[in-house]
């Protein structure tokens, strides 16, 4: 089982303060299962919105998809990324050299 993480990159309509990623979720699971999580974030984050009146869903790959939400006032194009831990120093690893 991998560790896994999803990020929402702001590309489009957003203001040069505002393009910092943010990390939408973490959590354990086979990759199959951090596929299905991917599309269900990006089928229900709003980010900035308080009434997503459209939402566009681009497959990138399956690992990423180009986010468009339009509400009354404002369109955000965001790209969710989703990321798989291969390397974490505070895990013991197997493989350590004495």
């Amino acid at each position: 089982m991998s560790r896994w993480t999803v990020l929402a990159i702001p590309v489009d309509g957003v203001s040069e303060m505002d393009r910092n990623a943010r990390t939408l979720a973490t959590f354990d699971g086979s990759a199959d299962e951090a596929e299905s999580a991917l599309l269900e974030l990006a089928s229900t984050y709003e980010h900035k919105l308080w009434k997503v009146n459209r939402r566009e869903i681009f497959k990138c790959s399956s690992w990423s998809y180009f986010l468009r939400i339009h509400g009354r006032m404002a369109t955000y194009g965001l790209l969710l990324q989703l990321a798989e831990l291969v390397h974490d120093t505070a895990e013991p690893t197997s493989n350590s050299h004495a």
